[in-house]
Formats: C-alpha cells, sequence, structure tokens
C-alpha cells in the first residue's frame, strides 16, 4: 500500500517497532519507503530461491538494506522538519552504499585481507557507526550499551589487569575485523537473518493479513471460550497457535493482547492477572514449534544439526509449558468464581475452520518440509509462495461463477502447485506468475495483488528489529572470538560446577536474565549460548539441553522484573504497571523456570538420550523414560500452581500449600529415593484436600 496509514487488516500484521510509529512515512516519501521495503523483501525472496551471490555479498546487500530502510522509516515518522528529514536519508543512503560497496570490490576486498585501503576503512567505521545508531533507534538502549561495552573492551582492554586483559588491537584491524569479516556485523547471526528470519518474518506478514489470526481467534473462542475462566483460555490458545506462525513474543502481546485482555477483563480477571496472563503466552509462543520466534534456524545453524532435532526436543516442554498457563488459568477462575462465556455467543470453531481451512495448507506443508529434512531456506521460500498462490487463487476464484468451474481451477492450483516437489522451486515461479496475470486482467481480483504487494512491504518492515539486532550483536560474537574473553567465562563456570553442577546452572541462569532484560529473544540467545553453551557441555550436558537452557531463560527475561518488555507491551492495554503485570506473569510462568533445570538432568524430557544408569530407560526403553519424566514434571509444576494460586478443589490454606510446594521440589530432584518421596507427598496431598472439601462439593452439587 502505498499510502501513508495502513488499514486494520494490515495493522495486524505490522509488528511494533520501539520508538517508531506505525507505517512508511505522508506523502512521496512514505511511498518510496514503500517501495524500498518492497525491493528488499523481492531482493531476499531472489536470493532464498536461486542463491547466486556470495554469501559475503548477500550479507553485506542484507544490512545496506536495513540501513536504508530504517533510516528512510526514522526519517518519514520521526524527523521534525525537512532538513532532519533529509539527513536521515542520507544516512539511509550512506548504510545501502556500504552493501553495494561490498558487492562491487568484492573480490579486491578478499585479495587486500588485512592490507585494507584507506576507502575500505571509511567504509567500515561508517558501517559501524550507523549498525550502532540504528541500533540504538529500535531497539533502545540495552543492547545499544553493551555493545559499546564489548567494542570498548576490545580497544582498550589490554590496559586491564589480571585475566580480563588482552595484547591489544589497532583500530584498523578492528575495523576489519568487525566490518569486513565473518566474525563481525557480517558474522552468523547476520547469516541467519538474511537466510532464514527475513523469509519467516515475511511468511508471517503474508499468513496474518490472510486472515490466520481471526481464524486463530475464532478457533480459540469456539474451543475453550465456554471452560471455567473461558476468556484466559482463549488468550493462551489463540497465543500458542499464533507463535507457530509469528513466534513474537512482543508483537504477540502487541496484535491478540488488544483483544483478549479487554475480554478477561470483562470476565472479571483481574487486571495485572489478565496482562500476565496475555505476556506469558505470548512470550510461550518463541518455544511453540515449527517456528519457535526463529531461534530454531540459528539453534540448527549453530549446532550443525537438522532443523527437526531442535523442534522434537521442544515438543514437550511447549506443551507442558501452554498446559500449565491452561491449569493455572483454571484454578485462579475458581478460587474467584469466575464462569465461562455464553456458548450462543462464540463462534464455531468447526464453521471457522471450514471458511478459512486453505489457510493451513502453506503451514502444513511448511511442517512437512521442515521434518522432511528439507533446508528451512527452502521450507520457508516454499511455504511463502504457496500463501502467494493462496492469496492470488482466492481472488481469481471469487470471479468464477459456476461452482464446478471453481472446483476444477482448484484442482488444477493445487496439482500446479505440488509439482514443485518434483519439478522444482521454477514451476512454482511460474504458477505465481500466470496467476497474477489473471489477477491483472480480471479487474475484481486485483484486490489479492494489493494483498501481496503490501504483504512484502509489511516483511520487510516487521523484520528491521530482529535483522538490526543480529547486526549489532555481531559485535559482541566478534569480541568474544577475537579478545578470548569467552573462555575465561567459560572456565569460572568449569570450575564452579565440577564441584555443584547446580551452582553453575544457576549461574547461567541470572547471566541470561541479565543479559535478557531489554535484549530481544535472539541476540539474547547468541550471546549466551557462545558464553554458556561451552561450558554446560564440557560439564556433561547435552549440546542440544544446554542451547535449549540459555535459550528458556533468555525468554524468561522478558517476563521477570524489573524490566519484563512483553508486560509492559501489555500494560497500556490492562491499565495497570507492567510491574504488577511482571509479577503474576513471572508465577505464571513457573514451567519455563522449572522446565530447563529438568531437563538437564533428565535429558529425556526433550527426548533425548537418557544419562547411564537411568531406571526407568535400562528396564523398560527409552519411551518408559520419557514418559515417567513427562508425568513427574507435570505433577510437579501442576502442584507449584496450587501453591502458587492457593486453590484447587477449594482454598487451600497456607500449610497445604507449603505441602504442594514441599512434594513439588522432591519431584523433581533428580534421584529415585526424592521421586518416590515426592510421589508419597503429592498423592497425600491431594487425598487429605480431596477429603476435606468433597462433601462441601457434594452438598453444592446437590
Amino acid at each position: 500500500m502505498t499510502q501513508l496509514h495502513l488499514s486494520d487488516g494490515e495493522h495486524q500484521a505490522e509488528e511494533q517497532i520501539e520508538g517508531l510509529p506505525p507505517g512508511f512515512g505522508e506523502g512521496l516519501p512514505g511511498r518510496v519507503a514503500y517501495w524500498i521495503a518492497l525491493t528488499f523483501s523481492l531482493f531476499q525472496i531472489w536470493i532464498a530461491a536461486y542463491g547466486s551471490l556470495p554469501s559475503q555479498i548477500v550479507r553485506a546487500m542484507h544490512v545496506g538494506f536495513l540501513l536504508l530502510l530504517g533510516f528512510v522509516l526514522l526519517g518519514n515518522l520521526l524527523a521534525k522538519s525537512r532538513v532532519s528529514q533529509g539527513f536521515y536519508w542520507l544516512l539511509g543512503a550512506a548504510g545501502f552504499c556500504t552493501g553495494l560497496y561490498n558487492w562491487f570490490f568484492y573480490r579486491d576486498i578478499l585479495l587486500r585481507s588485512n592490507f585494507l585501503t584507506t576507502a575500505d576503512l571509511t567504509m567500515g567505521v561508517v558501517l559501524l557507526v550507523l549498525v550502532f545508531w540504528l541500533a540504538r533507534r529500535l531497539m533502545g538502549w540495552p543492547l545499544f550499551i553493551i555493545a559499546c561495552l564489548f567494542l570498548g573492551y576490545c580497544a582498550f582492554g589490554e590496559n586491564l589487569p589480571g585475566i580480563i586483559g588482552h595484547r591489544g588491537y589497532d583500530a584498523p584491524m578492528l575495523i576489519e575485523h568487525f566490518a569486513f569479516g565473518t566474525e563481525g556485523i557480517y558474522g552468523s547471526p547476520t547469516y541467519v537473518s538474511s537466510a532464514y528470519i527475513f523469509i519467516f518474518v515475511v511468511f508471517a506478514a503474508f499468513l496474518e493479513r490472510a486472515g490466520m489470526l481471526d481464524l486463530f481467534n475464532d478457533v480459540a473462542l469456539g474451543l475453550v471460550g465456554h471452560w471455567r475462566g473461558g476468556a484466559a483460555h482463549v488468550c493462551t490458545l489463540s497465543s500458542a497457535l499464533m507463535g507457530t506462525v509469528s513466534g513474537s513474543g512482543v508483537a504477540n502481546v502487541v496484535a491478540s493482547g488488544q483483544f483478549t485482555i479487554p475480554l478477561m477483563k470483562r470476565s472479571g480477571f483481574r487486571a495485572a492477572f489478565a496482562g500476565g496472563i496475555e505476556a506469558t503466552s505470548s512470550m510461550g509462543g518463541q518455544i511453540m514449534p515449527p517456528i519457535m520466534g526463529a531461534v530454531a534456524f540459528i539453534m540448527a545453524e549453530t549446532l550443525n544439526i537438522p532443523y527437526g532435532d531442535v523442534v522434537r526436543a521442544a515438543l514437550i516442554p511447549a506443551a507442558m509449558y501452554f498446559g500449565v498457563c491452561f491449569w493455572t488459568v483454571y484454578l485462579e477462575s475458581g478460587k474467584h468464581n469466575l464462569h465461562g462465556l455464553p456458548r450462543d455467543q462464540l463462534p464455531s470453531p468447526w464453521e471457522a475452520i471450514k471458511k478459512q481451512w486453505m489457510l493451513m495448507i502453506p503451514l502444513g506443508m511448511l511442517v512437512y518440509l521442515l521434518f522432511a529434512n528439507y533446508t528451512p531456506i527452502f521450507a520457508g521460500s516454499m511455504g511463502l509462495a504457496l500463501v502467494v498462490v493462496l492469496i492470488l487463487a482466492t481472488a481469481i476464484a471469487a470471479q468464477i461463477g459456476p461452482f464446478v468451474f471453481r472446483i476444477v481451477f482448484w484442482i488444477s492450483v493445487g496439482l500446479a502447485s505440488a509439482a514443485f516437489l518434483k519439478y522444482g522451486v521454477n514451476l512454482l515461479a511460474v504458477v505465481v506468475a500466470v496467476l497474477m496475470a489473471l489477477c491483472f486482467v480480471l479487474r475484481g481480483a486485483r484486490e489479492g495483488l494489493i494483498i501481496v504487494r503490501d504483504s512484502l512491504a509489511l516483511g520487510a518492515r516487521n523484520a528491521l528489529p530482529v535483522a538490526t539486532a543480529c547486526a549489532i550483536v555481531g559485535i559482541i560474537i566478534g569480541t568474544l572470538t577475537l579478545t578470548g574473553i569467552a573462555s575465561t567465562f567459560i572456565g569460572a563456570v568449569i570450575r564452579i560446577g565440577e564441584n555443584n553442577l547446580f551452582l553453575s546452572l544457576v549461574l547461567v541462569m541470572l547471566t541470561c536474565l541479565v543479559l535478557g532484560m531489554g535484549i530481544p529473544t535472539i541476540p539474547n540467545y547468541i550471546i549466551t549460548s557462545s558464553l554458556a553453551g561451552p561450558a554446560l557441555e564440557q560439564l556433561g550436558v547435552p549440546l542440544l539441553i544446554s542451547h535449549m537452557f540459555v535459550f528458556y531463560f533468555g525468554i524468561m527475561a522478558d517476563l521477570t522484573p524489573p524490566v519484563a518488555l512483553a508486560c509492559f507491551a501489555a500494560a497500556p492495554m490492562a491499565k495497570v504497571s507492567g510491574l504488577k503485570i511482571s509479577m503474576d506473569a513471572t508465577r505464571l510462568a513457573i514451567a519455563g523456570f522449572v522446565m530447563p533445570f529438568i531437563a538437564v538432568y533428565s535429558p529425556a524430557l526433550m527426548l533425548q538420550t537418557p544419562y547411564p544408569g537411568s531406571f526407568m530407560n535400562e528396564h523398560f526403553g527409552f519411551w518408559a523414560e520419557v514418559t515417567y519424566v513427562t508425568v513427574k514434571a507435570a505433577l510437579a509444576i501442576g502442584l507449584w500452581g496450587v501453591a502458587v494460586i492457593g486453590y484447587l478443589l477449594a482454598p487451600a490454606r497456607l500449610w497445604e500449600r507449603a505441602w504442594a510446594l514441599a512434594a513439588g521440589i522432591a519431584l523433581i530432584l533428580a534421584s529415585m529415593q526424592a521421586d518416590i518421596i515426592g510421589f508419597v507427598l503429592a498423592f497425600g496431598f491431594i487425598l487429605q484436600h480431596w477429603l476435606r472439601h468433597r462433601r462441601p462439593l457434594q452438598g453444592a452439587s446437590a
């Protein structure tokens, strides 16, 4: 869309960017920004489909485009005068020139490695300054300050005493390392952003513009809206479903919270609890397969394992995380005697699926391709192409009168699209081109072209925060590799863990929570996995679980006071302070805090091979071990829900809450004796509570 103010449907697909209003800008500058975003998306899709450029050029152009689009939007939306707007546009043009410079002089830069010219160094300085500047404006102060500290450590760390000092590096070496090498701005985070993340962000924008968010809301309302505390169950389920598409926690809060938080408040939930359940369930979208906030792709790339292995490891924890959300809502509803929504006011989930079932085809194909071990970039590109086919074909089918002709049309489109698995990308490109031509010819079908065009532009805009974060976090990763400070941290963790693994895990957890206060999940994961992942591996923790450990606590940081970004995003809609929301969210997200520890001591929770000597695995097999660990973890976390809320069949007394808490703690300790004690305490607690309250309940029911 070339105009400035987007429609409601488009705003659903547009992510909130810190400090940046929605849209592209007014008048001609807004139209230019729109077409820059559209070109950015087309460039990335072309690279994803055909990949004919060297990786270094792709990374450089990716950063060049994001600098151009980012500064143009800052100029259009925030500049107070034409002069300042023009200045931002010049910064954007300079940023784009850094990408073109790397493209045009690609071979020359490679040949003169370690002997860069004055022009090379100048472009490197421009790149560094602009990346820091854009990150500050789009991401806020925390990530900017941390990156500055790391860069300052590289420049002046030789003056520091003891093991934290290094040998020192001159300015040309730092510029080459951070602005031209593959260990700085153009490092692996930018590679993952350009190769995987961008495509999936655009894919999510297409699905949302096509109506996926409305479909999920209708399905959630119809399925669980009538349950006790139904409004909060709707929030949990819709956020879990939405997480399969966007995987962006704060974006989920903003998109779905406008509907769910007022609904929960009208149903009788406290404002802080309503905001807390929205923030907790929305952040859970980042651990919900298949997309998992794009971290799954980075993790697979980092560990050099199939993407499907990462998703399988996340399945049980994700199900348990949302199961605890449902359970906590159920207990809170019982405590305050809150009822569900009237059935006659709820949509039919089956009717919603019947009307929009075709939206599930691209998502289903994406999941199939990922689990069939196709590369994420191929799966994402094909999923995106199928969404485009669906949008265009729907617009065309609406212009076909006879029902039989529509059936023939859909069968033809389906067969032609499905054949890409055999005949490749070019066939799907031909199908898209033919459908676009038909939409252009059929005047009534041109809305399909507009939706595709708008989704491409919005996808690029939505990708700005994560792409910028990946670019600047390259400074941090580059510092770790250049100075060796990561080895110092790893050594400290290992020394602690030699005597007490639990203390090492707590240290890593606190590191993730502190770094995650104000830093998005992706850069937080990249930083902490570089620091803590190797340390936990050397302590005997399976590599995938060690990375999942830091990933989970990176997510929990957005719910943990005092920063709690997701909670503060929910605050305006809940009309209560973000700090109060974060207190409820921390209680609701107990599974996210506990499951990483359980997985370290019982790898079967993430479908990993159990440690030698595991009783259930050695006597009854792997799946018995998985079932046993899952059941006891679910029971433990369920008991903690009772302890936190103070309700089961009736209000729980203080000593009962302490009993439930103790039973839960015993169940997560990694020993058979503790498990036996935990099960005895758990069933004893449940039995006495039921016996004490069954007669009043029976009387009430009578």
